[in-house]
């Protein structure tokens, strides 16, 4: 697997998530909205059914979700924040009808069918391209995205270590995808 980087612009982000709602896809918004919220392995997010994030029975989103990682085979349980179910209400808006076993990120090619991977790396490539993101990106890059504004804003890398399911903190600093400008911001910091 390629090395892929985060987003580190804010304004990059914005305009990411702007990018397939002004072309009225949903699907492609909400797909990266809870990537960049919910710091999932793609894989995990493609698996995903309404049943697993929306309450049927009080017609509402659920606030925690509960799976299985893929990867690791790790349970995992995370908060769907403002934005995530935003994300979610517009796709869901824009459906219709869903049924609980329904893929959220369903392919328009056979019945009730997740999309590929493939086809999510394409989704992200071609927004990260259209809205100018330079960086070397594909579908870990929302989740590595996330861990490195986690991390700008103060949170702990034990905290982050936890939240990824990592064994060691050095996996989790690679992760963050330091660069120099970083480095260079404590040193303009902490002036002694």
């Amino acid at each position: 697997m390629e090395r892929v980087e985060p987003i580190r612009s804010e304004k990059k982000i914005k305009d990411l998530k702007k990018y397939p709602l002004g072309a009225g896809n949903m699907r492609n918004y909400a797909l990266i909205v809870l990537g960049l919220n919910t710091a999932l392995r793609i894989s995990d997010i493609l698996q995903l059914t309404w049943e697993d994030v929306y309450d049927f029975e009080e017609k509402t989103f659920k606030t925690h979700v509960y799976i299985k990682e893929q990867r690791t085979g790790k349970d995992k349980k995370f908060l769907l924040n403002k934005n995530t179910i935003e994300g979610l209400l517009k796709h869901k808006r824009k459906l219709g009808h869903i049924n609980h076993q329904d893929y959220i990120f369903s392919s328009r090619n056979g019945e009730n069918k997740a999309i590929t991977r493939h086809m999510a790396i394409r989704i992200i490539k071609e927004s990260c391209a259209a809205v100018g993101i330079k960086e070397h990106v594909g579908c870990h890059s929302l989740r590595k995205t996330f861990g490195y504004h986690s991390w700008k804003k103060g949170v702990p890398v034990p905290v982050l270590m936890e939240l990824f399911n990592h064994s060691t903190q050095a996996i989790t600093k690679l992760y963050l995808g330091i660069s120099q400008d970083d480095i260079d911001d404590v040193y303009r910091l902490v002036e002694l």
